[in-house]
């Protein structure tokens, strides 16, 4: 029996599906947890200093997960987003300092800020879709 929009069918014991689950695509749910558990398994296999620094980009976005946040607009601020991006990176670097952690490699903090605003929009996307919060546990 082929499958058409709108056709009545029904769960094992002839209960009847509403309309709208009829219809291909309607297991989109489903399909976003797939890809929220490919991101998750992907981001375990970043590199060490990578894993440290997403831990803290998770870390601050746990302060700014609260309903009415920029992270949860529907077109996200892209400067906001920057800046962000810029403060997480400064705080790196000044705590790399602090711990005298080679932060003087003035090449390697040049990248950092793209680097720290892309982890950004990883960790935003997953609190936007429903997927844990934080970083997975290593």
């Amino acid at each position: 029996m082929d499958f058409k929009p709108g056709m009545k069918q029904s769960f094992p014991g002839n209960i009847p599906l509403p309309f709208y689950m009829t219809y291909p695509g309607y297991l989109r749910q489903e399909q976003e947890n797939n890809v929220l558990k490919d991101l998750e398994y992907l981001q375990q296999t970043y590199p060490n200093e990578v894993k440290r620094y997403q831990r803290k980009v998770a870390e601050i976005l746990d302060k700014l997960d609260y309903e009415g946040s920029m992270i949860y607009d529907e077109y996200p601020d892209r400067y906001s987003i920057g800046y962000l991006a810029r403060t997480i990176a400064d705080m790196m670097k000044k705590e790399e300092e602090a711990h005298s952690l080679s932060a003087a490699d003035s090449e390697k903090w040049m990248w950092m800020e793209n680097m720290m605003q892309v982890l950004l929009c990883n960790e935003i996307y997953k609190r936007r879709h429903g997927g844990r919060r934080g970083f997975l546990k290593f």
